[in-house]
C-alpha cells in the first residue's frame, strides 16, 4: 500500500507515492548493495578507497594543527554529508539497474553533480556540518576549556573523568538529533534528485513522509548504517573501502524499494 504526497508544480514534477515497507526490508537492500559492489569491485572500491584517502589526510591535518580532540566530532560530522558523497555510488547502482554499462566516469560526474538541485542538497548539508562542528566545539569549550590536549590524553579523559564522561553522553545525544534530521531529510532524497525532475525541498518531504510511515524499519535501516559506519571509522577508516560504497548502493535500493 502506497501514500501520495503532492509536490509543488514544477516542470517535470509528480506525485511521490511512498511504499509500505516490511521490517526485513533493510537487510534486502544491504544484500543487493553487496550484490553490486561486487558487480563492478573496481568502481565500488575505488570510490570506497577514495574517500578513505580524504579521510586519513583530513585526519592527518587536524593532528599536525593538534586539533586531534576535535577528530571524533569530525569523524562522526562525515555521516552527515555521506548522503551527498554517495551520489556516485546511487550513479552505478542506477544504471546496473538498467542494464547499462558503467565506468568510474559515470561516479565521478554523479557526484560533482550536474543539477542544481543536487548542489542545494549538498550546500543544505554542509552547512548541517558546519553547525554540528560549531556545537561540538561549544561542548568541548564548555567541560575542557579552549586548550585541546594530546588525542591519547583527551580519550582518557574522555572515558575516565566526570567533565569526559559529561561530554560523550551530552555530545552523543545532540549528536544524534543532528543524524536523525539529516537521515529524515536524506534517506532517499538524494537518490531522488539523481532519478527525478524534483527539487530538493519536495524530495526531502517525501524522505520525511517514507520515514513516518516505515518507522520501525527505517529506524533498524539507520541502526545498520550507523553500526558500519562506526566500523570503518574504527578501523582507522580501512573499512570505508568497503563499508561506504556497501551503504550507498545500499541506499539506492532502500529509495527503490519505498518510492513508486
Amino acid at each position: 500500500m502506497a501514500s501520495q504526497i503532492p509536490i509543488p508544480e514544477r516542470a517535470g514534477a509528480e506525485r511521490v507515492g511512498i511504499r509500505t515497507i516490511s521490517l526485513e526490508a533493510p537487510w534486502q537492500w544491504l544484500a543487493k548493495g553487496w550484490s553490486d559492489v561486487w558487480t563492478a569491485p573496481l568502481i565500488s572500491l575505488g570510490y570506497g578507497l577514495m574517500f578513505f584517502a580524504v579521510s586519513v589526510l583530513l585526519t592527518i591535518g587536524m593532528f599536525s594543527f593538534a586539533w586531534a580532540a576535535v577528530v571524533p566530532a569530525a569523524a562522526a560530522g562525515f555521516m552527515l554529508v555521506g548522503p551527498i558523497l554517495a551520489m556516485g555510488l546511487y550513479e552505478v547502482s542506477r544504471r546496473h539497474e538498467a542494464g547499462q554499462q558503467v565506468v568510474f566516469a559515470d561516479a565521478l560526474r554523479a557526484l560533482k553533480g550536474s543539477s542544481g538541485q543536487v548542489r542545494f542538497a549538498g550546500v543544505v548539508l554542509a552547512i548541517l556540518l558546519l553547525v554540528w562542528m560549531r556545537v561540538a566545539t561549544l561542548l568541548f569549550a564548555l567541560f575542557f576549556g579552549t586548550e585541546y590536549p594530546p588525542f591519547i590524553e583527551f580519550t582518557q579523559q574522555l572515558l575516565m573523568t566526570p567533565e569526559g564522561v559529561g561530554l560523550l553522553v551530552l555530545g552523543t545525544a545532540i549528536g544524534a538529533v543532528f543524524a536523525f534530521i539529516v537521515f529524515a531529510t536524506s534517506a532517499i532524497s538524494i537518490p531522488m534528485l539523481l532519478d527525478r525532475d524534483i527539487d530538493f525541498i519536495s524530495a526531502a518531504l517525501a524522505s520525511f513522509e517514507a520515514v513516518r510511515r516505515n518507522w520501525a524499519a527505517m529506524l533498524l535501516w539507520a541502526w545498520i548504517i550507523a553500526v558500519l559506519m562506526a566500523v570503518g571509522i574504527a578501523t582507522f577508516y580501512i573499512g570505508l573501502i568497503v563499508v561506504f560504497p556497501l551503504i550507498g548502493h545500499a541506499t539506492w535500493h532502500a529509495y527503490r524499494a519505498i518510492v513508486q
